[in-house]
C-alpha cells in the first residue's frame, strides 16, 4: 500500500506539471523540437518549489526560459541511434539489440515515468518506456531468443500497471493513463502458455491472468449496461441497431497530449474554440488505436483537423475483443468456472455475428470499419481486414476474398502497404509495419494460404534486409513501394531499434527455417 500511495502522489504531481503555465510556456516556446522530450524531463527539485520559483522569476524582464529549464530539469538521453551496432546480419543485429532495449526495474524519480518493478523492453529511439501493444510483437522475437522470462516480466508489469491506474495504459508514463492500446494481454498469455516447460504452475498463472483479462474486458466494456436506443454510445462502447455492443477507441481526456503539446495546440488553433475538445479527444483516441495517424480516422486523409476516431467502429479492435472473449471462455473452463465460460462464449458469438453484420462488406470482399456518424461502412480499405483471419472469426468464403484482396491490392515487392490510401499519414500507403504483416501472415496461414503467406513474409524480410544493408539499422516502419527510400510521414522522424520489427522479423526467420528443415 505504501508503494501505491507514493506512486499516486507522484502521479498527482505529474498531472499538475502538465496543466501548469510553466509546461505550456516551455512547450510552446520551441525550445525542444520534440515535445515528448520535456514531457519526459526529470525535475531536479520538488515540483512545488520549481513552480514557485518560475512564477517569481518569469516576471523579470531579462528572464531566460532556457536557462531556467536547464537548471531545474534533467532531459532524458536522446538515444535515437540505438541500432548503431557493428553486426554482419539482421539476425545478429536483433540479438545484440535486445540488451540495448532492455531496461532494469525502475527506481522512482521525479518525472513522468510510472516505475515498473520488473525488467522490460522498450521499442527504441524516442520511445524510452514500455508500450502496450508493441510488447506482444516484441515478445514473438524474445521467445525465439529463449527469453520467455522477459516476456513474463512484461506481462506482470502490465498487470501491475492495470492495478495502479485502472487500465493497461498506452505506455508507462503518467500522461498515458487516460488511454490504452489494442487489447493484446490475452495474446501474451496465450504465447506464454505455449511455452510448456516455462510456466510450471499453470493453474496459479491462469488465475492471475484471467483476473487481469477480465479487468481489461471490463475497462473496454465500461458503461455497456447504460446504453439505450436513445443513448447508443458511451466511452468505448456503441450499441448497434441489433441491440449488440461493439467497441471504439476513446480517451477520457479532451486536452492536448502532453507528449505532442505544441503540435496539438498549433493545429487546434485553426478550429472554432467549441470544436477543440473533440479534436483533442479524437487525436488521443487515434493514439489508443496504435494507428496514429491513418486515413481510417480522417474525413480528409491529408488533414488531421478532420479526425473523427470516436465515430469509427474498427475492425481490428472488435476482432481482438472477440479473441479476448474466446480466450476468457477457454480459460474459465479450464479453471472450472463453467458458468462464466458459457457467458463469454455467448458474448463472443454475439460479437462475431455483429461484426459480420456491420463490418463485412460482401461487394468489396473485405472487412471495413463502420462509420457511426454516417451509419455506413468506411470508404478506407486497410490491413485491419486481416485481423478477423488472425483471430479465426471469418468463414472460408470470406477468407478467400480477403486473400484475393491482399494478393491483388496490398502486396508489393517490399511487403504489404497499410491502407490503399496514399497520404502524408504514417499509417497509410506507402508505409508497411511489422504488426500488420504479422496479423496478415498468421491470418492467411490460419486458413491454409501458405504460399501467399510465405510471399508476404519473404517480401517483408527482403525490405528489412535491404534497408539494413543500406543503413545498418532496423526501423519502426518501411516504405514498401520504394524500398530504397526511408519511410516518411508522422509527427517525428522514423525511429531505429526497433522492438516490434525485431520481434516479427525473428519470428519470420524461425518460420522459414522450419520450412527448410522440413523440406517444404
Amino acid at each position: 500500500m505504501a508503494r501505491e500511495k507514493v506512486n499516486m502522489i507522484r502521479l498527482d504531481n505529474s498531472l499538475a506539471f502538465y496543466s501548469s503555465d510553466l509546461f505550456h510556456d516551455v512547450q510552446m516556446s520551441g525550445l525542444f523540437k520534440d515535445s515528448k522530450l520535456f514531457a519526459d524531463a526529470e525535475a531536479k527539485f520538488p515540483w512545488t518549489e520549481i513552480y514557485a520559483k518560475y512564477k517569481y522569476a518569469s516576471t523579470a524582464s531579462n528572464f531566460d526560459l532556457n536557462a531556467f529549464v536547464q537548471s531545474h530539469f534533467g532531459m532524458p538521453a536522446q538515444d535515437s541511434k540505438v541500432a548503431a551496432i557493428e553486426s554482419s546480419s539482421v539476425r545478429e543485429q536483433i540479438q545484440l539489440l535486445w540488451s540495448k532495449l532492455e531496461k532494469p526495474a525502475d527506481e522512482a524519480k521525479n518525472d513522468s515515468l510510472l516505475p515498473l518493478s520488473l525488467p522490460y523492453l522498450v521499442p527504441g529511439g524516442r520511445f524510452r518506456e514500455i508500450y502496450y501493444w508493441d510488447s506482444y510483437f516484441t515478445a514473438l522475437g524474445l521467445i525465439e531468443s529463449n527469453r520467455p522470462d522477459l516476456v513474463l516480466c512484461m506481462l506482470q508489469n502490465f498487470i501491475e500497471l492495470q492495478k495502479q491506474v485502472g487500465c493497461i495504459p498506452n505506455g508507462n508514463r503518467s500522461y498515458y493513463i487516460t488511454r490504452s492500446q489494442p487489447p493484446i494481454l490475452g495474446l501474451m498469455v496465450e504465447l506464454l502458455l505455449a511455452q510448456n516447460a516455462f510456466i510450471e504452475d499453470k493453474p496459479d498463472f491462469l488465475v492471475q491472468c484471467v483476473a487481469a483479462m477480465e479487468n481489461e474486458y471490463a475497462f473496454w466494456m465500461s458503461d455497456a449496461d447504460l446504453l439505450t436506443a436513445q443513448h447508443p454510445s458511451s466511452k468505448r462502447v456503441v450499441r448497434m441497431d441489433n441491440g449488440c455492443i461493439l467497441n471504439r477507441y476513446w480517451d477520457s481526456s479532451p486536452l492536448p497530449r502532453a507528449e505532442s503539446y505544441r503540435e496539438d495546440i498549433e493545429a487546434a488553433i485553426n478550429l472554432p474554440y467549441e470544436q477543440r475538445a473533440d479534436y483533442y479527444r479524437n487525436i488521443r483516441a487515434a493514439c489508443e488505436s496504435g494507428w496514429d495517424f491513418s486515413a481510417r480516422w480522417l474525413d480528409d486523409p491529408n488533414d488531421l483537423l478532420t479526425i473523427k476516431t470516436t465515430q469509427i467502429l474498427p475492425v481490428d479492435l472488435n476482432s481482438l475483443m472477440y479473441k479476448l472473449e474466446v480466450l476468457l471462455s477457454q480459460y474459465c473452463e479450464i479453471l472450472g468456472r463453467i458458468e462464466d465460460a458459457q457467458r463469454y462464449k455467448s458474448l463472443s458469438q454475439q460479437r462475431k455475428e455483429t461484426i459480420n453484420q456491420y463490418l463485412w462488406n460482401e461487394p468489396q470482399g473485405c472487412y471495413l470499419d463502420f462509420d457511426i456518424q454516417r451509419n455506413m461502412p468506411s470508404a478506407v480499405v486497410s490491413l485491419a481486414t486481416c485481423v478477423p483471419l488472425f483471430v479465426k472469426l471469418a468463414n472460408d468464403n470470406q477468407a478467400a476474398k480477403i486473400a484475393k484482396c491482399i494478393q491483388q491490392d496490398f502486396l508489393h515487392t517490399g511487403g504489404l502497404t497499410t491502407t490503399l490510401c496514399s497520404s502524408a499519414q504514417q499509417w497509410d500507403s506507402p508505409n508497411g509495419w511489422a504488426p500488420l504483416h504479422w496479423f496478415t501472415s498468421q491470418g492467411l496461414l490460419n486458413y491454409g494460404y501458405q504460399i501467399l503467406a510465405r510471399e508476404v513474409i519473404q517480401n517483408w524480410l527482403h525490405t528489412v534486409e535491404h534497408q539494413f544493408a543500406l543503413h545498418g539499422n532496423l526501423m519502426e516502419k518501411y516504405n514498401v513501394l520504394s524500398t530504397d527510400e526511408i519511410a516518411q510521414g508522422g509527427e517525428y522522424e522514423v525511429q531505429h531499434g526497433f522492438g516490434w520489427t525485431n520481434g516479427v522479423t525473428l519470428a519470420y526467420y524461425h518460420y522459414l527455417d522450419g520450412i527448410l528443415s522440413n523440406g517444404r
